[in-house]
């Protein structure tokens, strides 16, 4: 078994780990900064060198160890907020009572339910996501925040992602959704109830205005995937914090 160590930042983590998958991964591993992606034959690994050498890429050998085991062992489920029991899919054990169970595939693309903005995102959706609401998710990537909006009632689910990848990924894990390679500008005005953007605090400003221009009147935007700091709105009625990662919740 060998592994291929890569450097990379939040903002290149999600489209790497789609990548990977296509490139024949057997499992990844979430460090701070770095991402570590195990193959089965080093041959395999050793060709991938060159494919991802913007990222510094190193060459591990491990003893023969049953590794998709302790993938395994590495993912359990977690309970979110008050509602969701988010579960690989290998996972048997019984649906806590009076949870929603989400099952995904860890480690792919964005939103796994492993990272701390996500996990926010979904605390703030249980307070804000109801029967018949329309959502739309703006930066789409797994379709996790969308599944998790569905569980709770949601009439209408929409979302939008700048890559292809990860709106495939979308499509497959919500096929009730309506899902478009693109922006939030493609969307109609005044059309949800609830707008999620878990992205980056520039995107975030950046998008601001288009973000309120498709919320209904008296809608909520669900606005995380920054740090303490980065992003901040003190009139919030909604903020939540984790491990230095912070979600806010607006009035559109």
């Amino acid at each position: 078994m060998v592994s291929i160590l890569l450097c990379c930042g939040v903002e290149s983590k999600d489209a790497l780990i789609a990548e990977l998958w296509e490139a024949g991964t057997t499992g990844i591993v979430e460090h701070e900064e770095e991402l570590e992606a195990f193959f089965d034959s080093a041959n395999t690994a050793e060709t991938l060198l060159a494919r991802f050498a913007a990222f510094h890429p190193c060459l591990r050998q491990h003893p023969e160890r049953d590794y998709s085991e302790q993938f395994r062992e590495y993912w359990r489920p977690l309970k979110i907020g008050r509602r969701f029991w988010l579960a690989p899919p290998w996972d048997t054990s019984a649906t806590p009572e009076n949870r929603l169970r989400i099952d995904y595939q860890p480690g792919m693309a964005c939103g796994s339910g492993a990272h701390p903005a996500t996990q926010l995102c979904m605390e703030a959706l249980e307070r804000c996501a109801g029967p018949g609401s329309a959502v739309l998710d703006v930066g789409a990537g797994s379709g996790i925040l969308l599944i998790a909006a569905g569980l709770l009632g949601a009439r209408l689910l929409a979302g939008c992602d700048t890559d292809a990848d990860s709106v495939l990924l979308a499509r497959q894990a919500v096929p009730r959704a309506h899902l478009w390679i693109g922006t939030v500008e493609s969307a109609r005005p005044a059309s949800f109830d609830v707008v999620i953007a878990n992205i980056s605090a520039a995107a975030a400003s950046e998008m601001l205005d288009e973000l309120r221009r498709v919320a209904r009147p008296g809608g909520r935007l669900i606005l995380s995937g920054f740090q303490r700091g980065e992003f901040d709105s003190p009139g919030a009625p909604g903020r939540l914090d984790r491990e230095g990662w912070l979600c806010l919740t607006l009035e559109a």
